[in-house]
């Protein structure tokens, strides 16, 4: 089934990369939903995680990703980690010399993420709790951020924690959002392309500025 659920991706048209084709195959979904919900767990659908959050669309995943471009080597924060899949799908795609600071700002997610990933052994994750509006500014510069919830704008801390060179995905929108895609050049100017189309849990913060 595992087989055929990334078959079916690559089908779609929304994952195409070898590299991410191998992530996919190697972590699998099913190992970060719910036990109850283990026979929905390979359909491209959001599922629930409590609390309000969920596990993101398969294919909204795959999409975020052909778009990051991970590099080995690299440096990612992840902002909404949720269940933890997208953070393992990072670590197998930075490798042993990336490294991964995932941060969520609720800690039931934080612990989530930790008991999915345990049994896959990762060295190159820090998961811990943070305020995604604020990035994580002690291991700035990232070379890649992704940020798995919905705002309508992007935070102006994470622009800044992005290096030169870098990639930011995250959606920005109301009840319906653009996946936003924007990237640093050398000189540090942003460049931006976006999908529309996509619906994903608002982005929490305790700092959040009014629309």
């Amino acid at each position: 089934m595992h087989d055929a659920f990334v078959q079916d991706l690559i089908g779609k048209g929304v994952l195409y990369t070898d590299s991410i084709i191998a992530a996919f195959e190697k972590v699998r979904r099913i190992d970060f939903v719910h036990e109850e919900l283990y026979d929905q767990a390979y359909e491209d659908a959001p599922l629930p995680l409590g609390y309000n959050q969920t596990i993101s669309q398969p294919s909204t995943v795959a999409i975020m990703l052909e778009h990051l471009r991970v590099q080995p080597g690299e440096r990612v924060l992840e902002v909404g980690c949720g269940s933890g899949w997208l953070t393992g799908l990072l670590a197998e795609l930075v490798g042993a010399s990336g490294y991964v600071y995932a941060i969520d700002i609720m800690p039931e997610m934080i612990d989530l993420t930790k008991e999915h990933l345990r049994h896959y052994h990762f060295a190159n994750i820090d998961v811990h709790c943070a305020d995604g509006w604020h990035g994580v500014p002690e291991h700035a510069p990232y070379n890649r951020i992704v940020v798995s919830a919905a705002a309508h704008l992007v935070p102006p801390a994470l622009l800044e924690q992005l290096a030169r060179g870098g990639i930011l995905v995250m959606p920005v929108g109301d009840d319906r959002q653009d996946l936003v895609v924007l990237t640093k050049d050398s000189d540090g100017a942003i460049r931006k392309e976006s999908q529309p189309g996509f619906q994903f849990v608002p982005l929490m913060s305790k700092h959040l500025p009014s629309p």
